[in-house]
């Protein structure tokens, strides 16, 4: 089959060796191709004002936080597998039972800590998106009251004290985040 962009429209005469023409179904059709095809590299808007706000969506802030806490909590988790592995072995012991010991240790710890993390991301994720939807503004106090949050409503289950404690310290992490990355986008050129 002839490309109609290199046999322009009845140009076309390639010819088998019998001496017949070939036939080209697209030699009489003029498809805009480029039109079709150059797509635009910028994010497309329905509304001028979505295009002001440098913000992601409340779904692709859930997929973000979570995989990021997941990803970390996992990464963490078999690294302190690793170490309660090597500090629980025992001399003499055969080599497939230590790798047994590190795969085990590790794959447990990273498990259970990636889905702490994860859980803790989805939270603060959903949080933080209830927060813009319902005040309509994207600043620090949807930060720090989705660390709030997600502090107290990750450890409500112990008491009250212990929620208390949680969602002041997520307040705390998340506004310390909210300032570290005000000032690194204030003070680092990139």
């Amino acid at each position: 089959m002839a490309d109609p962009r290199l046999f322009p429209s009845g140009s076309d005469d390639r010819r088998e060796p019998s001496g017949r023409r070939l036939y080209n179904p697209y030699q009489d059709l003029n498809i805009p191709y480029k039109q079709l095809y150059d797509l635009p590299t910028s994010p497309e808007f329905l509304f001028q004002e979505e295009s002001i706000a440098q913000r992601r969506s409340w779904g692709e802030n859930l997929t973000y936080y979570t995989g990021i806490g997941y990803l970390s909590g996992a990464v963490g988790g078999a690294a302190f597998g690793l170490r309660e592995a090597a500090k629980g072995a025992e001399p003499g012991e055969p080599l497939k039972i230590r790798a047994n010991r590190v795969l085990n240790s590790c794959g447990s710890n990273g498990r259970r800590y990636g889905n702490t993390l994860g859980v803790i991301g989805l939270m603060y994720a959903g949080i933080e998106s209830a927060m813009v939807a319902a005040r309509d503004q994207d600043d620090w106090i949807n930060s720090v009251a989705a660390g709030l949050g997600t502090g107290a409503l990750f450890r409500a289950a112990n008491g009250p004290r212990s929620a208390t404690i949680a969602g002041a310290v997520g307040g705390i992490l998340a506004g310390g985040a909210t300032a570290f990355k005000q000032v690194g986008r204030r003070y680092v050129p990139i």
